[in-house]
């Protein structure tokens, strides 16, 4: 069967505002105030935990010191556990466009480098789980993306086959994934730092908007 696999954080949902709250609260805590704009780093809490944390750091003391970041990062995750779904929503159009992927037959799966647990409950909180027949997360398999391990395992538990699906994300790491996988990109150019943050990147084709899924996906694989 064809599976369309999609990253979750920047792709499906802008999950920055409850990211940056969680890192904000770990700097607090620390005595530093808000260190992070809900605005302006919207790039950054779309790549992880780590990057808030790093960059956080290096405003308040010019240098991000990696033992600080161990420290910080399992209260962050706890942190936005807490409130995991206060500012998250989903891009505009993506249910649709997923429903109408599941309506023509196609198989979807949710391919992420946030921890499922996480993942999971969000997806869960968002409504949305149901419409996707797999999720595999950071902390899945001993290896995360950009190894093709758990994309491959996202389609296969979602019933589908490997040389018949594709990835659709935000970043370089997802570009990276279905290039190991061998496998059609499909980048969204939807997020805080638009075409920019992904023209150089050369994937198969670009998404400006969820309502042009459909075509995309039936250019690539069918």
């Amino acid at each position: 069967m064809k599976t369309v696999v999609f990253d979750l954080d920047g792709t499906l949902a802008d999950t920055s505002g409850d990211l940056i709250a969680a890192a904000n609260t770990c700097f607090r805590d620390l005595g530093m105030g808000d260190l992070l704009d809900p605005a302006k780093d919207q790039g950054t809490a779309l790549r992880g935990g780590r990057a808030m944390l790093t960059l956080g750091f290096e405003r308040a003391e010019g240098v991000a010191d990696p033992t600080k970041i161990d420290a910080q990062y399992p209260l962050l995750l706890k942190a936005y556990a807490k409130d995991i779904d206060r500012h998250t929503v989903m891009y505009p159009g993506a249910v649709a466009a997923v429903e109408r992927l599941l309506a023509a037959g196609y198989k979807t799966a949710i391919c992420t480098n946030k921890p499922e647990g996480l993942a999971q409950e969000l997806m869960t909180r968002l409504g949305v789980r149901d419409l996707f027949g797999a999720l595999i997360g950071a902390d899945t398999l001993p290896t995360r993306k950009p190894s093709p391990d758990p994309y491959f395992a996202a389609v296969k538990a979602a019933g589908g086959e490997g040389h018949a699906s594709l990835l659709v994300g935000d970043t370089k790491t997802d570009r990276d994934t279905a290039r190991a996988a061998n496998v059609p990109s499909l980048l969204v150019t939807f997020g805080p730092q638009g075409l920019d943050a992904v023209c150089d990147l050369a994937p198969e084709a670009f998404l400006d908007h969820f309502d042009d899924l459909d075509a995309a996906v039936q250019q690539l694989i069918g």
